[in-house]
């Protein structure tokens, strides 16, 4: 069946700006990081996809090795674009990613000139697009100088196959130096990406913490694995389902599902009951708290693997306030917890 937006797809989502930049995002964006390969029908996918942008989410995130197998997401989302968003290209924000491992050699991974603008050129070719909006550094390469990497993502700017810049799983130090040579170039640093959740508060910590450190640069932030690969969820409340991310060994392992762990994430249940929220809905609406110096998270990037989850998931932005005895609560439970996969070592 032909695809017609909602007419009242921006009546109940909020949107935020990104830094000092004149671009804003949906409170809460969709991730293709799961989902969205060729392990998962084509039709659950597509009524995703279309619940979402009807709900107001206009911003898909993606990155090149996304699967099973690496890069089938670019290409299914590719397809959906073609069938589905062609005709709403310039109401959507897309994203895409490199970094990690793409393909065999030494030239598919990391943060050389060579891989970053050929991976670039691979992820418009699966999606069918011109442009992406933003095209990140997926991680730092420690042993490629900064400037070669960002060099790679003022390049892509300026050829027009991107409009943005950004990062993901920078360090604090490492996102002022990027935001730095970035601004000598003239190109900006437009947001970062970083792992964020209530069991993973890294974000939070040294001097500066990231979050000041990207108010420094004028720059923004949107929180993946907001609900720490499912951790923050109900999914485990009472175990370890057999057909759950933790189960099928998929960035999140059976042995991170400690009992002490499990107990904090039952202690944050019982809090976002008495809120009258499920536990996912409270995760995110947390991520997007504001703060005496307002919300440091332009958007929170969430998952989802059916229309309901996705539903769900969305619910979060009717409730977003927190009484400063829930914060305090929420605090006794929600300490770092040792989940952040994509820490340098």
């Amino acid at each position: 069946m032909t695809y017609s937006a909602a007419e009242n797809r921006y009546e109940t989502m909020p949107y935020r700006r990104v830094g000092r930049s004149g671009l804003k995002l949906p409170a809460i964006s969709l991730g293709l990081w799961h989902n969205f390969g060729d392990d998962k029908p084509f039709e659950v996918q597509r009524a995703i996809l279309r619940r979402a942008f009807d709900l107001g989410v206009t911003h898909f995130d993606l990155a090149n090795n996304y699967g099973p197998p690496y890069g089938s997401a670019e290409t299914n989302f590719g397809r959906h674009f073609k069938d589905d968003f062609k005709p709403y290209r310039d109401e959507l924000v897309i994203s895409s990613k490199a970094g990690y491992d793409m393909w065999p050699g030494p030239y598919g991974n990391f943060g050389s000139r060579k891989y970053l603008l050929a991976s670039l050129d691979q992820s418009l070719e699966r999606m069918g697009l011109d442009y992406v909006d933003i095209f990140y550094s997926h991680r730092p390469d420690p042993e490629t100088p900064m400037e070669e990497t960002m060099g790679a993502l003022d390049h892509a700017v300026r050829s027009g196959k991107a409009l943005y810049a950004g990062i993901s799983s920078y360090t604090p130090e490492q996102t002022l130096e990027a935001a730095r040579i970035l601004a000598e170039m003239g190109t900006p640093l437009l947001i970062h990406q970083p792992s964020y959740s209530m069991l993973n508060r890294w974000t939070e910590n040294g001097t500066p913490n990231l979050y000041e450190a990207l108010d420094q640069a004028g720059a923004g932030s949107i929180a993946f694995s907001p609900l720490a690969q499912g951790m923050l969820t109900n999914r485990y409340l009472k175990g370890i389902p057999a057909d759950s991310r933790a189960a099928q060994h998929k960035s999140l392992g059976e042995s991170s599902l400690t009992e002490d762990k499990l107990a904090r994430v039952r202690g944050l249940n019982a809090i976002a009951e008495g809120r009258g929220q499920s536990l996912a809905q409270m995760a995110i609406a947390w991520i997007l708290r504001e703060q005496p110096k307002g919300s440091p998270v332009t958007s929170a990037l969430v998952g989802a693997s059916s229309v309901a989850q996705l539903e769900d998931t969305l619910s979060a932005i009717n409730n977003l306030a927190f009484a400063t005895e829930e914060l305090t609560a929420i605090d006794e439970f929600a300490v770092e917890s040792d989940i952040n996969l994509w820490a340098q070592k």
